[in-house]
């Protein structure tokens, strides 16, 4: 009997980083420059990833446009100023763990908050509309707009500052190159992320359950397993990703507004079709790659710079119209 071949894995869009990278040095000029503006890149398209992974989980495995992501993603980065406004005495310490801790446990609090709020957004305004995706869009974006009233009614309508602790402010010299620390810390707390749902989706019984129910609903059904409760804990944990990175993105920009999660929302949609509709795999490569290109289109060209996200977009589709890695091929 035969061996059942295997697929094997494709190495192209990953080689796309690098042929960015490299085309821009010559580009850039200073070898020292270009290191920190790859690592500044890096940091946010992890960031980026973060964000949009919940996104992309929700729609890859559920099928579901959902345009209201952001307000998850609003009110992580709110929830991160009131709980680190309440461990100030910790987020002002000289003493690196405790700026950790109050760090993490912001963390903690907003992928709890945004988890609840996004099984009620479940509930209350997806699940009415399955299947249907131009009113998945329309009901989605309301939710959204009630959301950020909601927050200006809790926070205000103002901006919210959001500083760096101690510990991860500065920068440290790698060579000639000086790298901010909380970019670096951004880059760990991506990869884990990363790690932890390509393992997830891949190895673990429930992963294989949820991709199984995608595939063939009935028959996971049959075998005694709840599929909507499978579904709704993707749902949830979309949305808790989501807060997780409201409050990376917070942290990023030092300070949050109500509209910080619509201000992004483009943003994720461009890594996510860039990446292929429903690829964790893709998402994350996707937004490696707009990290990169705007943080050296950024340097080399400020006024290309926003647009860059768009053309690259453009570029990625024209070679591969269903994106890097399309849902038919890895996750």
């Amino acid at each position: 009997m035969s061996a059942i071949p295997q697929a094997r894995f494709d190495f192209k869009p990953l080689m796309l980083l690098a042929v960015v990278a490299l085309a821009a040095w010559p580009l850039i000029g200073s070898g020292a420059t270009w290191l920190t503006l790859t690592v500044a890149g890096l940091a946010m398209g992890l960031i980026v990833f973060v964000i949009a992974s919940g996104l992309t989980l929700v729609f890859g495995l559920m099928d579901v446009l959902n345009f209201g992501h952001g307000v998850f993603i609003a009110f992580g980065a709110f929830v991160a100023t009131s709980v680190m406004g309440g461990m100030a005495d910790w987020t002002g310490s000289a003493v690196a763990w405790q700026n950790l801790a109050a760090v993490f446990a912001a963390m903690l609090a907003a992928m709890a908050v945004a988890g609840a709020i996004g099984w009620a957004f479940e509930r209350v305004v997806v699940r009415p509309v399955y299947g249907q995706h131009l009113k998945q869009i329309l009901i989605t974006m309301g939710g959204m707009i009630i959301g950020e009233e909601v927050i200006k009614m809790i926070w205000g309508p103002a901006q919210v500052p959001l500083p760096l602790p101690p510990s991860l402010r500065g920068a440290v010299l790698l060579g000639d190159a000086a790298v901010e620390v909380y970019r670096l810390f951004a880059v760990v707390v991506g990869l884990v992320v990363f790690a932890v749902l390509l393992w997830v989706l891949n190895r673990t019984k429930l992963g294989l359950l949820v991709r199984a129910g995608v595939q063939d609903r009935e028959m996971v059904e049959s075998l005694g397993y709840r599929i909507r409760r499978l579904f709704i804990g993707v749902f949830v944990a979309g949305s808790a990703l989501a807060g997780l990175g409201g409050v990376m993105w917070g942290l990023y920009q030092q300070s949050v507004v109500p509209q910080i999660g619509a201000q992004v929302n483009t943003l994720l949609f461009i890594v996510i079709i860039i990446g292929g509709l429903g690829s964790t795999l893709g998402c994350f490569v996707g937004a490696l790659l707009v990290g990169l290109m705007a943080n050296y289109t950024g340097f080399v060209a400020p006024k290309v710079a926003l647009f860059s996200n768009i053309a690259l977009m453009v570029a990625v589709l024209l070679w591969r119209p269903q994106g890097l890695y399309p849902v038919s091929g890895p996750r």
